[in-house]
């Protein structure tokens, strides 16, 4: 019954996003797939707000990233109510520091599990996330 559990937890959790990059590197090398990073302003960035809505929560891209990617998202909310804890915060800024120096929003890396970045977006043209997802698609095809 626990193995059973845990499986379904596991199975659960491959679209689930992470918060801790570390994490994230070793089920991506255990599972043999890519870590997409997500810079995101939860609570104030419209068009993380989109992207989340359109292309993170779109069927399309939930089938990939359960077979192909470990997911991770360094949020920077605005918002009192939304802040997260001081370690969490810290984890974010390193990450923001080391793959997206110039603090844009959103940002999205597609990395190998050990954190080689292959490609970046930049920002998130609304209604395109049909191009997104075909894009990550095929650089994840690529690299095959």
């Amino acid at each position: 019954m626990k193995t059973l559990l845990t499986c379904i937890l596991l199975i659960g959790a491959s679209t689930e996003w992470l918060t801790d990059f570390d994490t994230a590197k070793n089920i991506a090398v255990q599972e043999n797939k890519y870590i997409l990073l997500n810079f995101s302003g939860s609570d104030w960035c419209a068009p993380c707000i989109k992207m989340k809505k359109e292309v993170f929560e779109n069927e399309s891209f939930l089938t990939l990233a359960e077979k192909q990617l470990v997911l991770v998202r360094a949020d920077f909310p605005r918002s009192k109510k939304n802040q997260l804890s001081k370690e969490l915060t810290k984890h974010n800024e390193a990450l923001a520091e080391k793959y997206n120096p110039s603090g844009k929003f959103p940002f999205t890396v597609l990395m190998d599990a050990h954190g080689k970045v292959i490609k970046q977006w930049d920002g998130y043209i609304f209604s395109s996330q049909d191009k997104f997802i075909d894009d990550l698609t095929k650089t994840i095809s690529a690299k095959q």
